[in-house]
């Protein structure tokens, strides 16, 4: 095993999730093609394999510990570089996934990101989650892209009923959720493996807004 899958591997053991070789193999792919990519496009501010492994990609694992495990489909907004939405999807196959990211150089690396990985059930749409109709999903996710209010504006018209938002939030996030007092949020705090940095994961429901 490499520096960099024991680092994933025991990065997802920290988190409380059991990996499988098939998914550590995904993710060394995924890493090597990003910095590749990263070259002209400038897809990550990251540059060195540890900062990547730990901060995109064990960061968006993280949002796996509050994914229901009925759960269905799932849409990323602001899917950037594929965060969280690419690392949810190897961590489960199981579920649907739509990844919105509107900069076209950035959706065509999505594309080629889950090509390459052979995802099946996922799908990139270079829009912009308020100008989308038609779609609905069982949850959505961001990762520190909106205020929590803001995100349930944007995007609420593409949530089922009973669905939920989901958004990982740094030392800030008391005062959104002061300024959302309409919203009924849970939060579960979780530690990035290596790392002493707080992340709370904020799980808002439909029926709640």
């Amino acid at each position: 095993m490499t520096e960099n899958e024991k680092l994933l591997s025991d990065g997802i053991k920290q988190i409380g999730i059991h990996d499988t070789p098939g998914q550590i193999a995904a993710f060394t792919t995924y890493l090597s093609e990003l910095k590749k990519w990263s070259r002209a496009y400038n897809l990550t501010g990251l540059r060195t394999d540890r900062d990547i492994i730990i901060k995109n990609f064990l960061d968006s694992v993280l949002f796996c510990k509050v994914l229901p495990d009925d759960l269905q489909s799932l849409a990323d907004i602001g899917s950037g570089a594929g965060f969280p939405g690419i690392p949810i999807k190897i961590m489960r196959p199981d579920l649907r996934v739509m990844l919105f990211e509107p900069t076209q150089k950035k959706a065509l690396f999505l594309r080629h990101i889950c090509h390459t990985l052979g995802l099946q059930d996922i799908q990139v749409i270079d829009k912009r989650a308020e100008d989308v109709s038609g779609i609905t999903v069982d949850a959505l996710v961001t990762r520190a892209l909106f205020t929590v209010g803001d995100f349930v504006k944007k995007a609420g018209h593409m949530l089922n009923n009973d669905g939920i938002f989901i958004l990982s939030k740094g030392p800030k996030l008391e005062v959104e959720l002061a300024e959302a007092v309409n919203l009924k949020a849970t939060v579960t705090d979780a530690t990035l493996p290596f790392e002493k940095t707080v992340r709370h994961l904020v799980v808002v429901k439909k029926q709640g807004v």
